[in-house]
């Protein structure tokens, strides 16, 4: 008796040798049944496949659901665009390892040994990676937790596997002079605009001509945006030293002379567009590459201009209300990553104390 299977999915196929095989499948979607079709072998591999499919999680009961859950949130979409992007990507390869996860087993106290052994893992090819990952999935397992979505975070607190061993991550003035010499010209602005301002990458390559008046640069930080819920942006007011001013004013006067409008940003491609992130760290790794400058980011100009800063005597919160670092943040840079016993800094305290003791 012929059994009429609701669903098969049938594909036919052309071969290399030019001739036609018919496959099916469960469903569209479905497992490939390797059987002959209309065999009592068919049938059952039908049946078992459709079963294994009904005694699944519904997605609503697992991870998937809280993954879609939290992109929908806001607590993502006020993400920075390159948090965002980051938590996507880490998120795309969580779902393939852990999607179909019981919300319910979230609560057995072996979970959290299953998630750490995941995490090493990862960590066998990359630390940072492991940490990054583990961390997204932390964090969406504890806004889930907020809001009774789950019943338990077994994520939390997980410690650091990666240790930076960069602590001197500063750009010497050979650094910035080589960099100057060999790198493209159309880059020169963006370390004039970096060492001058102590800004982020993000933020200077989407930086408007409105927001330089000719004394000060007025900006809000993209990344502080959704680091803790419901606080405001952060707007930074920094002065524009000579240098950089006299950078600026002379770009200026060229768009002026030449009969051009001033384009939507300050830093632009050699083409003239503006940036996007990925083609200027692209660009920026190539120019490093070119002037011999190794070891060295753009975010290291970042903690360079807090060094430099330091060193000419600018006290933490000056610092800070120039690059829109936290206080706590100024000083980890300061005493951590950066100056350890900087003997600049030392030359520049003795300097000081012998000033104040002169009669």
């Amino acid at each position: 008796m012929r059994v009429n299977l609701k669903g098969v999915h049938r594909v036919r196929k052309k071969l290399a040798s030019g001739l036609y095989a018919t496959y099916y499948y469960a469903w569209r979607g479905g497992p490939r049944i390797e059987a002959k079709f209309g065999t009592p072998e068919f049938h059952q591999a039908y049946v078992t496949a459709h079963d294994e499919r009904k005694s699944r999680p519904k997605p609503s009961d697992t991870l998937n659901g809280v993954f879609r859950a939290f992109e929908q949130s806001t607590d993502y979409t006020r993400l920075a665009p390159r948090t965002r992007k980051d938590y996507g990507k880490h998120l795309r390869f969580i779902e393939t390892e852990f999607g179909d996860f019981p919300i319910g087993a979230l609560g057995d106290p072996r979970t959290r040994g299953e998630f750490l052994a995941w995490r090493d893992r990862i960590a066998g090819t990359s630390e940072r990676t492991a940490d990054y990952r583990f961390a997204v999935l932390a964090r969406i397992l504890a806004w889930a937790l907020d809001r009774g979505l789950v019943v338990a975070n077994p994520c939390k607190r997980p410690g650091r596997l990666y240790q930076s061993g960069r602590v001197d991550s500063v750009w010497k003035d050979g650094d910035e002079e080589a960099f100057y010499k060999h790198a493209p010209p159309h880059l020169h602005l963006a370390m004039t605009l970096a060492l001058w301002t102590g800004q982020r990458q993000g933020d200077l390559i989407n930086l408007p001509w409105a927001a330089y008046d000719g004394a000060e640069i007025r900006l809000t930080q993209s990344k502080t945006k959704s680091k803790v819920k419901n606080r405001k942006p952060k707007r930074v007011i920094v002065p524009v030293g000579a240098p950089l001013k006299l950078a600026l004013d002379a770009l200026k006067a060229r768009y002026d002379v030449e009969g051009k409008s001033l384009p939507a940003t300050i830093l632009l491609t050699e083409r003239g567009q503006s940036w996007t992130s990925d083609g200027f760290r692209t660009s920026w790794r190539k120019a490093c590459v070119k002037a011999g400058v190794a070891g060295l980011t753009f975010h290291d100009l970042r903690g360079t201009v807090v060094t430099r800063l330091a060193i000419a005597g600018a006290s933490v919160p000056q610092i800070a209300t120039i690059t829109g670092h936290s206080l706590k943040d100024v000083e980890t840079i300061l005493d951590t990553h950066y100056l350890k016993r900087d003997s600049e800094m030392a030359e520049t305290a003795i300097s000081k104390l012998e000033n104040r003791r002169k009669l």
